[in-house]
């Protein structure tokens, strides 16, 4: 079954606790909205699954359509469906950041800037300083309107948690496993025009999970790290000069040592609607220009592309910006 209560909290952050390294320790926040309620977001920094030591992706401009679909800034708790075009996080589908560039940390050491807390302060303490900061924090909310909070000690209990990847779990957390439901982190200073976005992720997670359900797909191989791809999305051409329609482009690269044969893989758009590549084979280290039509859109308000191999499995994808869409005639690099 998916989370019960999935949405975002749109608040400002006044402070934080850390819980040290032992148990099932969370980074703690206290979070205020515009009319002053109170609310915690709990954030895992230990998996309670072994390797114990979580994934993270920590972005200091992070640049995703999906910030123009937030609710407004200090606006509390918001519901969120669990679908695609909506503001609902999902790690796999959503092209958020490329997960073979996480790392892993330990959630508690002696020492500076060398665990998993330390990242999270840099960006948590500094919103906390800036009295115009957002934070927008995803998860499944949980509270009791007669309790008071265990860690702030305000009055109801009120927050979040699930503050991480919400699919493609084992053992008793399978039946948490949905899809465009996963948690995270996003931090707004705007007088900086700038996002920070943070991501975690168990490692005893999948990166291969079903479209519906969000199980891990057990056929499925693991994703390559450290930016092995056979294939990766390159640029794009989202809004060629002229009226529409227009001859849009996406550009793929061969980053292996290997001719890769074409045939039977797709580009995705924002929308799922699927181009397949033409066939043939692509050389070690060239490039193709594949013109969009049949359907596939690259929309000039942001959108998402998406590259699937033969089995219809994920193997790269990226995403753009309204405002990087404007910008006519001029090619977009991933």
């Amino acid at each position: 079954m998916p989370l019960n209560q999935y949405g975002v909290l749109a608040c400002r952050a006044v402070e934080r606790r850390r819980e040290g390294g032992d148990d099932s320790p969370h980074y703690q926040v206290h979070l205020t909205d515009n009319d002053g309620t109170s609310y915690r977001a709990a954030i895992n920094v230990l998996s309670q699954q072994s390797p114990s030591e979580l994934l993270y992706i920590a972005l200091d401009d992070f640049r995703h359509p999906m910030t123009q679909l937030l609710p407004p800034a200090g606006s509390g708790w918001t519901s969120l469906p669990s679908r695609a075009g909506t503001a609902s996080l999902d790690f796999i589908r959503g092209n958020l950041f490329d997960p073979s560039q996480m790392r892993t940390l330990p959630p508690e050491l002696p020492g500076v800037d060398n665990d998993l807390a330390d990242l999270l302060d840099h960006s948590v303490e500094r919103a906390i300083a800036d009295r115009t900061a957002s934070v927008y924090i995803f998860g499944q909310r949980f509270g009791e309107p007669a309790a008071v909070d265990k860690v702030f000690r305000f009055r109801p209990s009120d927050g979040i948690h699930d503050v991480h990847m919400n699919q493609g779990n084992t053992g008793r957390f399978r039946e948490d496993d949905g899809v465009w439901q996963d948690g995270g982190l996003l931090l707004h200073f705007p007088a900086e025009s700038r996002w920070i976005a943070i991501f975690l992720a168990f490692q005893s997670q999948a990166w291969h999970t079903d479209d519906t359900t969000g199980h891990t797909i057990a056929a499925a191989p693991p994703p390559p790290a450290g930016g092995e791809e056979t294939l990766r999305i390159l640029a794009a051409l989202v809004n060629p000069v002229g009226p529409a329609p227009e001859a849009e482009t996406v550009t793929l690269v061969n980053t292996s040592a290997a001719p890769v044969d074409l045939n039977g893989w797709h580009l995705s758009d924002q929308q799922q609607q699927l181009l397949a590549l033409p066939a043939g084979r692509l050389e070690p280290g060239t490039t193709i220009v594949v013109p969009v039509h049949n359907g596939f859109h690259l929309g000039n308000h942001g959108g998402s592309i998406t590259l699937l191999d033969p089995a219809g499995l994920k193997v790269h994808g990226v995403a753009y910006t309204e405002q990087q869409a404007q910008r006519e005639g001029q090619t977009l690099t991933f």
